[in-house]
């Protein structure tokens, strides 16, 4: 798959899920639970031990079911350690070259993380497939129409204490999709299954236009 193939796979939901756990085996049992639910795109963060492995072992077994990706990938290194193990794609809480250049060389999106119109622009600059608004508590969705209305151009991903009942706010607002993690994944396969569906249902009722129906190239729509 082309870059924009996988940006569009993973962000067809209008939510990836964010996988941050203490031991792998917490982590595995995470995903599992996400992705029993119905939530085709996540990510493990590097911070979880073994991250590499759980990343490898979720691409091997699930295929094309499902996109994985690393976050919070910090530099070159473990870019291309993430896309040795499987990565999909790459996120990372800051805006840094190297990475965007590592994942690129491979043929595998980054979303770098930012905070400010200026480093939207930068990150746009550096080729950047999608940015990452990080954290998004800090903001409200009023603020991303508002840097929208002079930077329509930007795909942005709220990420960072977006909650369910937030994350449509945020796709009203103009973003891409939204990163979640405990928001979403938080209690047992039931509670998350019933709340993957609600969370689903409203991010499809908020979005401006369905993701099937927009041409995304690159990371951007037109």
């Amino acid at each position: 798959m082309y870059r924009w193939e996988i940006t569009r796979a993973a962000l067809a939901q209008r939510v990836f899920a964010i996988v941050r756990s203490k031991t792998y085996d917490e982590a595995s049992a995470t995903a599992d639970t996400l992705l029993s639910a119905g939530i085709t795109s996540l990510e493990i963060s590097m911070t979880t031990p073994f991250a590499l492995e759980a990343v490898t072992t979720l691409t091997r077994e699930l295929g094309d079911d499902a996109v994985i990706g690393a976050g919070t990938v910090l530099d070159a290194v473990s870019a291309r350690m993430a896309v040795d193990a499987g990565a999909r794609y790459l996120v990372s809480p800051s805006l840094d070259a190297e990475v965007i250049a590592t994942g690129h060389r491979y043929g595998v999106p980054v979303f770098p993380g930012v905070a400010t119109p200026t480093e939207m622009v930068r990150a746009l600059e550096l080729g950047a497939d999608a940015v990452k608004l990080f954290p998004a508590s800090a903001h409200d969705p009023s603020w991303l129409g508002d840097v929208r209305a002079a930077l329509p151009q930007v795909p942005v991903l709220p990420t960072g204490g977006v909650t369910v009942d937030s994350a449509p706010e945020w796709i009203a607002a103009g973003a891409v999709a939204v990163g979640m993690g405990a928001a979403l994944s938080e209690g047992d396969r039931d509670t998350v299954a019933k709340r993957a569906a609600e969370l689903l249902t409203r991010l499809a009722d908020a979005a401006p236009e369905p993701m099937d129906g927009a041409e995304l190239v690159g990371g951007f729509h037109r």
